[in-house]
This record gives structure tokens, C-alpha cells and sequence, in this order.
């Protein structure tokens, strides 16, 4: 039996993977892609899915409709990014976001998402967000 924290990962992600895949979520978050559904659509696999803090469950054309009427009025900042390797084409992505606006209060949440990679390209296959009270 091999001693659990002797043992290397079977899976280990590069700095560049990491730095690109936490590109692909901040570039998720900025109001110029959110209102591009074809850019939107690329990020997204055809069998995405996301978890809503309300409980329901959102499909990859759910969530293009949705982004097309929302409100783009705040920024967004990513804290405690981590990545975790899951397989050689399938990364495990958390960190905390907080929303910004001059309007409204800060709002934070804990995010996660599934990332693929599919035909060459990282897609996104799973998303949940979890609000919290702000630190």
C-alpha cells in the first residue's frame, strides 16, 4: 500500500493549463462575452448543465437565453482559484466570486464547473454557484 502523501497525481495540470482554464471562467463572467451567444455557445458543451442557486437545473440553450436579457452592470473579481485534474480530458474548477456594482451591495458566491476537453478545446460541462454571505 502506497503512503497517500508520498504519492504523486496521476494527473497534474501545467501552470499554463491552469492560467488558461481560469481565463476561460473570468472570460465567462465579463459582460462583453455574456451578452455573445456564438462565444457563449464555443465555451459551453452541447450537454452542459448548471445547477442554480435556486435549485434548478439550466441547459446550455436555457442559460444562452437567459444571458441575453441580463443585466451586465457589474464587474466580477475570482479569489481561491484552484484546478484539480480529475483525468487526462477532465478538470475540476473552484474558487469564490464576487460581484460588484455601483448600485448594489457586493454579492459573493462559491463557484464550481467541469471542464472538458473535447476535439482540442476545453468546454465547460457542469456549473454550480452557491451564494454566501460576504467576508
Amino acid at each position: 500500500m502506497r503512503d497517500s502523501q508520498s504519492a504523486s497525481p496521476a494527473f497534474e495540470l501545467s501552470v499554463d493549463q491552469k492560467g488558461h482554464l481560469r481565463g476561460l471562467e473570468e472570460s465567462l463572467l465579463q459582460s462583453a462575452v455574456r451578452k455573445n451567444a456564438a462565444k457563449v455557445a464555443e465555451l459551453l458543451a452541447e450537454d452542459f448543465r448548471e445547477f442554480g442557486s435556486s435549485g434548478r437545473v439550466f441547459s446550455k440553450a436555457e442559460i444562452l437565453a437567459a444571458l441575453q436579457s441580463e443585466d451586465t452592470d457589474h464587474n466580477w473579481s475570482l479569489d481561491d482559484f484552484a484546478a484539480t485534474q480529475l483525468s487526462e480530458s477532465l478538470v475540476l474548477v473552484t474558487y469564490r466570486a464576487t460581484r460588484t456594482s455601483d448600485d448594489s451591495p457586493p454579492a459573493q458566491s462559491l463557484r464550481s464547473s467541469l471542464w472538458a476537453l473535447r476535439n482540442g478545446r476545453w468546454q465547460m460541462i457542469f456549473h454550480q454557484g452557491t451564494r454566501i454571505p460576504p467576508f
